[in-house]
């Protein structure tokens, strides 16, 4: 028998409030988000992301990081952070599961050359955007309802997860909130791991930041990877953090996480200002590492050929996406190749050549 814990009061509830965007009958053993993140695994976008690039290219090295492990670190952090809160944690699993699903090949070197090729055609591209026209348009699950119909909870977390600012609109709920710092402590503590693995940086050069340091440290006295320690102080500031914002907000109703000027679940300044500067480090010895360039230049490249040569030859597929979505050529073309895991985007252009 299915059963509706109670959680605190502004969780969102097992049953969620919202609905679907098309109803369904209920199931008789899993509560809707439990539904929501089976239909998210089992999508075809989802089974893609084991082949798309996080930083180093997907197929360079057997034990980085692609865009799938790095979706399940999320969607794990999600719920360990929503469980120790008490909030909803398969609805924090499922917006962490489907959040990089709109992510095209070779990673945000690949996302900046479809935006620039799009803006070409009067439009943009954004992952996040992406993600939820996957989930909402271009997934399919059942002929009675477009894409995966979740649950409205799941597509308003999808969405950027900023407070609200006054425009009329209301903030994410905690879950959502949950999702977007997860993301953030998930990549940090990966990123740092595999650029030592890679030999991008020495453990003296990581030594030179404050969250470096403290995580090299605290990796020594736990005897763990220096990731997992990263993680560790991150989640634990968190916790401590987020419990004294809730207090002082007095947050009481999911109504009050909803009108609240400022995020809720969140860092204190200091370890902020410390998890900033080892961003920018990484992104100084790691992301713009002449190494990882060449392979993100190599992928835009690509992408921006494969963008310009369906667009001038559409296939059956790129045609067949625009009569089903009646989307514009540009449109079809950008879904399509959005789509794709580095290692087809590299065998399809050498077909257009």
């Amino acid at each position: 028998m299915k059963r509706d814990f109670n959680q605190i009061p502004y969780a969102v509830p097992l049953s969620g409030l919202l609905g679907r965007p098309v109803p369904e009958p209920p199931d008789a053993t899993r509560n809707p988000f439990q539904r929501d993140r089976d239909r998210i695994i089992h999508s075809q976008a989802f089974r893609r992301l084991q082949g798309k690039t996080q930083v180093f290219v997907a197929g360079e090295g057997d034990h980085f990081r692609t865009r799938l492990t790095h979706t399940m670190e999320v969607a794990q952090l999600s719920r360990d952070i929503a469980r120790t809160l008490g909030l909803n944690e398969d609805l924090a699993e499922c917006i962490a599961l489907a959040h990089d699903l709109g992510h095209p090949p070779f990673g945000h070197m690949g996302e900046a050359a479809l935006d620039v090729w799009m803006r070409k055609h009067d439009s943009s591209f954004e992952h996040n955007e992406q993600s939820l026209r996957v989930v909402t348009i271009l997934e399919e699950h059942s002929p009675l309802a477009p894409g995966l119909n979740l649950n409205r909870e799941v597509l308003e977390g999808m969405q950027k997860h900023v407070p609200k600012r006054g425009d009329g609109t209301r903030g994410p709920g905690l879950e959502a909130q949950t999702v977007d710092l997860a993301d953030r402590i998930a990549y940090t503590g990966h990123d740092a791991d595999d650029g030592l693995r890679a030999g991008l940086f020495t453990v003296q050069d990581l030594k030179q930041t404050t969250l470096g340091k403290s995580g090299l440290d605290h990796a020594s006295k736990r005897q763990t990877p220096l990731g997992g320690a990263v993680i560790d102080l991150l989640v634990t500031d968190l916790y401590r953090e987020t419990g004294r914002t809730l207090s002082d907000a007095r947050i009481q109703s999911l109504d009050d996480v909803y009108v609240s000027p400022k995020a809720l679940v969140r860092f204190s300044d200091g370890m902020g200002r410390q998890l900033d500067e080892l961003k920018k480090f990484l992104s100084q010895r790691m992301y713009f590492h002449p190494r990882v360039l060449e392979g993100s230049k190599e992928g835009q490249q690509i992408v921006t050929a494969l963008c310009d040569g369906l667009l001038r030859n559409p296939t059956e597929k790129v045609t067949a996406l625009m009569k089903k979505n009646t989307s514009t050529l540009a449109e079809a073309v950008k879904d399509y190749v959005a789509g794709m895991t580095d290692g087809y985007a590299k065998e399809r252009v050498k077909s257009q050549l």
